[in-house]
């Protein structure tokens, strides 16, 4: 089952995704202030309101045991269960964890879902383990966190180099700890275990609506449309081939060992065929190029679909393109942001475009619970609705207040929080 693509070396970015959580106060704050709410509302969304660090105990295949770090962070839970994936990654830190669990607050409310956001991580090295340690893996992080968690409390997903069959582990542990049959504590399952039809391409779909409102917001036509993809995991490859099959040219796309690039538009169903399960491509071309190249490279449309922090200061004013799609989770850092607004470089948030996973993996919860499943037509229609109408309510607001699209997506996010956690009575304003 394909599983997110990423480099798993050190990378240039870590630094940026340890900046995070900074960047993701300071846009936060940034729209506190333009909605005129009272400090109160920054202070208290400015980080998680429960952090959870636990060592995790893992014998490996050689007979030892190895200690892995593993994180889960609730942002807020005024409005229903926090909801959030769970990444398995060499570069997971405890900032970037809460960071993540904030932006999924804000999308949970731009969506309109009865969430709040959460994430979880553990640092490891998935290329290097065994599928007998993934499992042992994946079922100590649940024992290790399970008091925290649950089907109406905190419901976790897949997200970078975690599938459904990582799901179903977690899955089948919890209702060994609970002792009872739990569909509704995870969602990206295995549709034999109650998953969704259309939870796997959800968030590429949802790019693909988003990106769709665009060409008519902007009257222009996505047949021919130069498209380059950064990243070619789960996201970026079902993206490619829906963007393939639609007429439009994607010239471009990247995985963990570089770029491909072809003016003349590359042949995505070849890729396909030759792209192992963590979306590295294996039978390359000798032409490949970096990952910072491809990102520079002339195009219409500019997809980073793999880590945070690719579009910095650093390269901000070399990109060659007309619009930003963020797929990726926090891929344009907030310097970078402002040399594209100068440019006039349309960024469409991360927090917006890539909601289609959270807004399915609410639609399994729903399924779950009702015990009644949907069609794949019923998801993507109701997908596209959820989408088309969250786009709509941002460009509206970032029209009326003035403000790139980043900063009315989070004035979008942040009204849903504040006035439930008023409500609550947790805020008094």
């Amino acid at each position: 089952m394909a599983i997110e693509s990423l480099d798993l070396k050190k990378s240039e970015s870590v630094k940026e995704k340890d900046n995070s959580l900074i960047e993701f106060q300071e846009i936060l704050r940034e729209a506190v202030e333009i909605l005129n709410y009272p400090p109160q509302v920054f202070d208290f969304l400015k980080k998680p309101m429960r952090f959870l660090e636990v060592s995790i105990p893992i014998r490996m295949d050689n007979g030892q045991t190895e200690i892995f770090q593993g994180y889960r962070a609730q942002h807020n839970d005024a409005a229903g269960p926090t909801k959030g994936g769970i990444r398995f990654h060499p570069d997971v830190t405890p900032e970037e964890v809460k960071a993540l669990a904030g932006w999924m607050s804000l999308k949970c409310g731009i969506t309109d879902l009865p969430y709040g956001g959460a994430k979880g991580g553990i640092v490891c090295d998935p290329r290097n383990m065994s599928l007998d340690e993934l499992e042992r893996l994946s079922r100590g992080y649940v024992r290790a966190v399970s008091q925290m968690v649950g089907p109406t409390k905190d419901i976790p997903a897949p997200d970078m180099y975690t599938n459904s069959q990582i799901m179903a582990w977690m899955l089948d542990e919890y209702d060994h700890i609970r002792e009872f049959d739990s569909p509704g504590f995870i969602t990206g399952k295995p549709i034999a275990l109650g998953g969704s039809k259309g939870r796997e391409t959800a968030t590429s779909k949802g790019v693909l609506y988003t990106l769709q409102m665009v060409c008519e917001l902007k009257s222009i036509p996505l047949t021919d449309m130069r498209v380059i993809i950064q990243g070619f995991g789960n996201v970026g490859s079902y993206l490619a081939k829906y963007l393939y099959d639609l007429g439009a040219k994607v010239i471009g796309i990247g995985d963990a060992l570089g770029g491909l690039y072809d003016v003349n538009g590359l042949d995505i169903p070849h890729l396909l065929e030759n792209r192992d399960s963590f979306g590295i491509i294996t039978n390359r071309p000798s032409s490949s190029i970096s990952n910072q190249e491809l990102l520079e490279k002339e195009c219409d449309i500019l997809i980073p679909a793999a880590i945070s922090g690719v579009i910095n200061k650093q390269n901000a004013n070399n990109l060659n393109c007309n619009i930003v799609i963020e797929a990726a989770n926090g891929p344009t850092t907030k310097e970078a942001l402002k040399i594209l607004d100068e440019r006039e470089i349309l960024v469409v948030p991360d927090i917006l475009a890539n909601s289609g996973g959270v807004i399915v993996s609410y639609f399994e919860w729903c399924q779950n619970n009702q015990g009644y499943y949907w069609t794949e037509e019923t998801v993507d229609k109701r997908l596209k609705e959820k989408i088309t109408d969250s786009f709509k309510n941002v460009y509206i607001t970032a029209e009326k207040y003035g403000v790139n699209m980043k900063v009315a997506a989070y004035m979008e996010g942040i009204k849903k929080l504040a006035e439930t956690s008023r409500l609550r009575g947790w805020l008094k304003y």
